[in-house]
């Protein structure tokens, strides 16, 4: 390729050695100039001194650290810091392009609004504060006198423990509505996950720095995976030196050759929804080959063999479910992958020194499947792979300092007693905290809308849950929404009052435990400008609405501000010894991973307090080789093959209804012993497969934010031809698809599927599987600025989601498709 203006290719190197070979290119047109005259953020600081400031991007849950230079009052750059233990130097695009999101005065809302033309047109008139608290704490008291608190509802985008996250449910609890729902994440997956087999609902805590082999299933490590810069320093790690005597292995397993999957070592592509039975698969031979960590599996885990109940009842174990359902030949048929591959791969993963089995989906921003979870995560037992350096460690909880529990009054106790609407924590769905999905439906199949006001804080549901559009049907049936997003999302334009947030560079926010992340950690950002416009922390908002309804919510407001709170939780930190906020990159944190203790790296609370004002962070290392006394705290104190939680629910159920009655309302096809370990649960679908021959998969890219926080405008002119053409984006499918159906490359074709169509333009892959349409998320707002909207389709609008078994969270990598040339 020619180097010149239009053909210029730079790789993103993350500030890490080694990453050359990244496949995250940026591509600059002859255009951009001109495109950027129109900006109506072009940086024109006054002349003065140079200074920078440190903070914590939460533009995504990675809370990668980061330097922002400004001249006088103005920010006019950001970048990775160096001084930073989890991207030491890095940044992704979207967080480099963070100050577009700042003084974009189109893309943002500069004050309270409410709205004055129909729904979604986004039509606002500028109101006061006082007036928008007036507004709403009367809409909510109104519905607490007429003893219907539970007619409120929260949407909430915080990442769990943060402290943003605590206050929302905290005046849920004081309102008295048992509906506080969050946006589904990995996140979900992994807590409920560990819950069952672990006895914890905590994170994963991967030491992938430390492993020689890693066996990722569908983690986008090259496309935003977990904390973007340090996984892109850990991949440049893996491949430092010469290729023959690297660190560590990378196996993809992932049924597109996406940038991750082109750049490992070996990629595996499954059919999707088949991962589960995959690792499986590989059980099959490790158990087989007698390649298990013998010692482990005696020492530290249940029901790996036949067990007897104490009634006498004989139940099988997982090592005879694997060992007679999960043969090589078998997996090969439901997989698609050769019979000598999965061999080949269960070889090399169980004869490695320190091999990791990691779970995701592509980012972090939708969740997986929960027997999918559990079936690769048992790889890591059966290689012993749990609690030792280069596999899945077992850090001890963040040491937060809890919040006195809300007390609440008569008109709160009774709301709290009613049924969620989303039925999470019902018989059907025993384990799940929170199912959006089923929240719309209830909504939309009821004559008149259960929920009078809904609360969004941090999300944009209207455009990210992968539903077919059904929250959007569901937010036009209620009376009254309120968002809080600091930007002109598609649910913002939905709402009736907006009260503005103020962006993570104008406000002070926790980080809580970055996803993925191998030790404890925690971090907050510094406000490194005033606020430009008139928008406030969403916490103080919160506990002056609280205060604003009267003395009973308000009591369980005591605090002066948000950052009073922060403070108290923070003095666990201190309270809990130990712990570390310096970081010296010739000393990272993944070498010190054996350390017993760690001494403080402060003298005082006041210290500690002062370092986390400044953009500091609090973490500990040494969690590697814990110790096994409870490290466990499943019902029998080990790692749980059999999980007794799930046999207990079944149990518990069965007491009303036949226990075939009880798996099918958990949407579990298999026996009551199989249900209660990893096992594969073909994805059943109603819809008629002829008429919808094909499977849409969404994917995600790092150039492109696919989430709730807007992607920078300039991040458009990084976009490939052959993903988005002006304004309409493409769909990749294999030559052999395009063949069957008579299409060419840049043909445009309607995607249909059950819950509705989209139009794009075909674009030819090679490392497309055949049968696969792959659409891209990120694109296709109707909201925000002229930069943004109108580009390109979004993919979850068509998505037409089942039911994951036992979590009960959407299977939105499964919706039936057919296309239709136009």
């Amino acid at each position: 390729m020619e180097l010149n203006r239009r053909n210029f290719i730079k790789f993103l190197v993350g500030g890490v050695v080694g990453i050359q070979a990244t496949p995250l290119p940026w591509k600059i047109t002859d255009d951009a100039a001109i495109w950027t005259q129109n900006w109506p953020w072009v940086p024109d600081p006054a002349e003065g001194a140079f200074s920078e400031a440190e903070s914590v991007c939460t533009l995504c849950p990675g809370g990668c650290g980061i330097s922002v230079r400004k001249v006088e009052d103005r920010a006019i750059k950001i970048e990775g810091r160096t001084d930073y233990p989890i991207n030491p130097g890095g940044i992704c695009p979207v967080g480099a392009g963070g100050l577009q999101l700042l003084y974009d005065e189109t893309l943002r809302f500069t004050g309270p609004m409410k709205r004055v033309g129909m729904r979604g047109k986004g039509e606002f008139v500028p109101i006061s504060w006082d007036e928008a608290f007036k507004v709403l704490g009367d809409r909510l008291s109104g519905l607490r006198r007429k003893g219907s608190p539970e007619q409120v509802a929260a949407i909430d985008g915080n990442q769990r423990q943060t402290t943003m996250s605590v206050l929302i449910e905290r005046f849920m609890q004081a309102v008295g509505s048992p509906n506080h729902v969050r946006t589904p994440s990995i996140e979900d997956t992994y807590r409920m996950g560990n819950f069952l087999m672990q006895g914890t609902e905590s994170t994963m805590a991967y030491d992938l720095e430390n492993a020689d082999y890693v066996l990722s299933f569908g983690c986008g490590l090259l496309e935003g995976w977990g904390a973007p810069g340090r996984v892109m320093n850990a991949w440049g790690l893996w491949h430092e030196g010469h290729p023959e005597k690297r660190s560590a292995t990378i196996t993809q397993v992932e049924s597109r050759a996406s940038n991750t999957a082109s750049k490992a070592d070996y990629w595996i592509p499954p059919r999707p929804g088949t991962e589960g039975a995959l690792a499986l698969g590989l059980a099959h031979v490790i158990i087989q080959e007698g390649l298990c960590d013998d010692g482990f599996l005696k020492e530290h885990t249940f029901g790996f063999e036949d067990w007897n109940s104490f009634s006498g009842r004989v139940h099988t174990g997982f090592k005879t479910m694997v060992l007679k359902q999960y043969s090589p030949q078998r997996v090969a048929k439901i997989t698609g992958v050769e019979q000598k591959s999965i061999v080949s791969l269960a070889r090399h993963f169980a004869k490695a020194k320190a091999p990791v089995a990691i779970y995701g989906k592509g980012k972090d921003g939708q969740n997986g499947s929960l027997y999918e979870f559990m079936a690769v995560h048992s790889l890591n037992a059966l290689v012993g792979g749990i609690n030792r350096a280069g596999g899945v460690l077992v850090p001890e909880a963040l040491p937060l300092r809890s919040l006195p529990p809300v007390n609440p009054d008569a008109i709160a106790s009774r709301g709290l007693s009613r049924a969620r609407l989303d039925k999470a924590g019902t018989p059907a769905y025993p384990f799940a905290h929170s199912l959006i999905n089923n929240f719309a439906d209830a909504i939309k199949s009821a004559s008149t809308s259960p929920i009078d006001t809904l609360l969004v804080f941090s999300a944009n549901p209207a455009f990210t849950v992968p539903d077919g559009g059904d929250f959007q049907e569901a937010l036009k049936r209620i009376p009254f929404v309120v968002s809080f997003s600091p930007y002109r999302d598609e649910t913002a334009n939905m709402a009736d009052l907006v009260l503005p947030d103020s962006t993570y560079l104008e406000k002070r926010e926790d980080v809580v435990w970055p996803v993925g992340l191998q030790y404890p950690f925690y971090a907050l950002s510094n406000p490194v400008l005033s606020p430009i416009y008139d928008t406030r922390n969403t916490g103080d908002v919160l506990m002056e609405l609280a205060n604003a309804m009267g003395e009973t919510v308000g009591s369980a407001f005591p605090w002066e501000d948000y950052e009073e709170v922060v403070k108290i939780r923070a003095k666990g930190l201190f309270e809990a010894g130990g712990g570390r906020m310096t970081y010296d990159p010739a000393l990272p944190v993944w070498e010190q991973t054996k350390e017993k203790t760690a001494k403080p790296g402060y003298n005082d609370f006041d210290e500690l307090w002062d370092n986390l004002l400044a953009g500091g962070f609090w973490y500990r290392p040494g969690n590697a080789n814990r110790g096994w006394d409870d490290l466990f705290t499943t019902p029998t104190g080990r790692f749980e093959f059999f999980s007794k939680k799930i046999a207990d629910r079944i149990e518990s159920a069965s007491n009303q209804s036949s226990t075939e009655t009880v798996l099918k309302q958990m949407g579990i096809t298999v026996g009551e012993d199989e249900a209660c370990m990893p096992h594969y649960e073909a994805v059943v679908s109603e819809t008629d497969r002829a008429q919808y021959p094909l499977q849409m998969m969404p994917y995600e890219m790092i150039n492109l934010a696919s989430g709730w926080v807007p992607s920078p405008p300039f991040l458009y002119k990084t976009i490939f031809d052959h993903q988005l053409l002006k304004d309409e984006s493409f769909a990749a499918i294999n030559p052999v698809t395009a063949a069957e159906y008579r299409l060419r490359d840049g043909d445009r074709v309607a995607v249909q599927s059950p819950a509705g169509q989209v139009t794009v333009r075909i674009n030819l892959f090679e490392g497309a599987m055949p049968g696969i349409v792959y659409l891209p998320l990120g694109f296709g707002h109707t909201g925000y600025d002229e930069f943004i909207k109108g580009k390109g389709i979004n993919p979850n609008s068509i998505v037409s989601a089942g039911a994951d078994p036992l979590s009960g969270e959407p299977v939105w990598w499964n919706t039936p498709v057919r296309l239709i040339k136009v």
